[in-house]
């Protein structure tokens, strides 16, 4: 199982081992992983598991759907080119390792 680690505004670090086929979004509710909000359950509808994924590992996902990027405009804290959504971030192999950050707000 690839290990996911989320650090959140104040250091903290929860690192996941997650089943491949997984969204970061729903281990990060699934294990309640505070600053994912996931209002649409996953559907790519809200923006409020808006993640910043480390700038060294945005070459292990892949890339940004129209739907994403849509919603990526609406994202309550600064987007930034590292922002993804992790609803839209299945768990594959090459994923271990993967570092994302949250942001201070979901709404």
């Amino acid at each position: 199982m690839p290990r996911v680690t989320y650090i959140d505004t104040a250091g903290k670090e929860t690192t996941l081992d997650i089943d491949v086929g997984t969204s970061v979004m729903q281990a990060a509710v699934f294990n309640g992983v505070d600053g994912i909000v996931a209002e649409c359950g996953g559907s790519c509808m809200c923006a409020t598991c808006h993640v910043y994924v480390r700038d060294d590992q945005l070459a292990k996902l892949p890339p940004v759907g129209e739907d994403e990027e849509a919603m990526l405009e609406g994202t309550a804290s600064e987007r930034r080119p590292n922002s993804r959504l992790s609803c839209q971030l299945v768990v594959s192999a090459e994923m271990e390792g993967l570092v994302v950050y949250l942001p201070e707000t979901q709404t």
